[in-house]
């Protein structure tokens, strides 16, 4: 494969030089080859594990900007007031956690996990936009509700895919010049290399495969979704969700994802979990393939705990960015609901607010209403929050 549509012409390669940073680099080289013999990559691209359609097209797109654009939906997809943010993260994450296990939610799907005495950063976006232009795309709600290099040490960053709200180039470059390594799916590396970060802190894997880092196992695990950062999206970087195994706690990231019944395979592989952490938000009905609904979400997060009510569920991909039609606090309300609606358990953190997932008291205010519109049918009745059913451990 060399032509003018290769990543190795000498055109691709010309043009590679003048694209912006934010764009990322195309794989290449070995990277290239390992992508050509992944069996998730097929007729030029990779390949969900069930069908999906990415994005509106036709008369649907011209409907969906109609909407999207309409004045008085505009009004909804924001807070109307300042969103709260959790006052003493830093304080709070200075002392471990008492069980081993404790998750902070910074924001969209930016989590650090404090799992077995390690630390792991899931999605960290600390930029002001999730796009490629600091002066256009869309603009935080919320400030971050700590400073990256407030942090402290973090052992493995994690990243399940290569869309601007989940890979952000201001953020990875700080983070390229601390000791931690990055677990990427198959492809992402190209990107954190022209961005500073050293191959051989890189753990670049295909679906079902592992590595070991501080004493954890991460796998990358099935999405359905899809891939891109440049004008032209050739899918040539894989989608990941991702199971974490520490010595003696279970988590899982979703990343972005539509449902699809892989997850009673992760689960039965992987799981169950202590924790999932599942995406909620920036769903649509012109692109319902590869976002879930908060039904879907709590269905997902069962069938990752075969089915029972165990563990408990942090909602995240909301509240941080206006990325899709829904009311900003549509997710949030949808996911108490259908948490309510089948017993499961939920954590409901402010962003920055620490908490452990297997505690007797997990947050469970749903905070989002005191800066919401109201929606006409009332808030939903709180639910799903109450004591651990711990899921069994590694």
């Amino acid at each position: 494969m060399t032509g003018a549509g290769s990543p190795h012409s000498p055109l691709s390669s010309r043009l590679r030089a003048l694209r912006p940073a934010a764009f990322g680099a195309d794989p290449s080289g070995e990277r290239w080859e390992r992508i050509r013999r992944s069996p998730n990559f097929l007729d030029g691209v990779f390949q969900n594990p069930v069908g999906a359609r990415t994005r509106p097209s036709g008369g649907s797109m011209v409907e969906f900007a109609k909407i999207y654009f309409r004045k008085e939906a505009r009004a909804h997809r924001s807070p109307v007031g300042l969103v709260p943010l959790h006052a003493t993260t830093l304080a709070d994450i200075a002392k471990p956690p008492a069980s081993g296990l404790r998750l902070t939610w910074m924001g969209h799907s930016s989590v650090l996990a404090e799992i077995d005495g390690r630390r792991v950063l899931f999605d960290p976006v600390w930029g002001e936009r999730c796009s490629p232009f600091p002066f256009a795309g869309p603009k935080r709600l919320h400030p971050v509700p700590v400073p990256l290099a407030a942090l402290g040490p973090v052992d493995v960053v994690v990243i399940s895919h290569d869309h601007y709200d989940h890979l952000d180039l201001p953020t990875i470059r700080a983070l390229a010049s601390t000791d931690t390594v990055f677990a990427v799916p198959l492809g992402v590396g190209a990107h954190l290399e022209r961005w500073g970060v050293p191959a051989d802190r890189l753990r670049e894997l295909d679906w079902n495969e592992s590595t070991e880092v501080a004493g954890l196992r991460l796998t990358a695990t099935p999405a359905r979704h899809f891939c891109g950062r440049g004008i032209r999206n050739k899918q040539h970087t894989l989608w990941a969700s991702w199971a974490v195994a520490g010595s003696e706690h279970r988590i899982y990231h979703s990343g972005d994802t539509g449902y699809f019944p892989g997850f009673k395979d992760i689960g039965a592989e992987h799981g169950p979990f202590d924790a999932t952490m599942i995406q909620i938000g920036a769903y649509s009905e012109y692109w319902p393939d590869i976002h879930m609904t908060p039904a879907e979400g709590i269905r997902a997060h069962l069938d990752l705990q075969g089915g029972q009510p165990s563990g408990a569920m942090l909602p995240i991909h909301w509240g941080t960015f206006n990325l899709a039609p829904h009311p900003w606090a549509e997710p949030g309300e949808g996911t108490v609901a259908a948490a309510a609606a089948e017993g499961a358990r939920i954590a409901l953190p402010q962003p920055g607010e620490p908490f452990e997932p297997t505690a007797e008291g997990i947050p469970s205010e749903p905070w989002w209403r005191a800066v919401a519109t109201a929606p006409a049918a009332g808030w939903s009745p709180t639910a799903g929050t109450g004591s651990p059913e711990v899921a069994p451990s590694a």
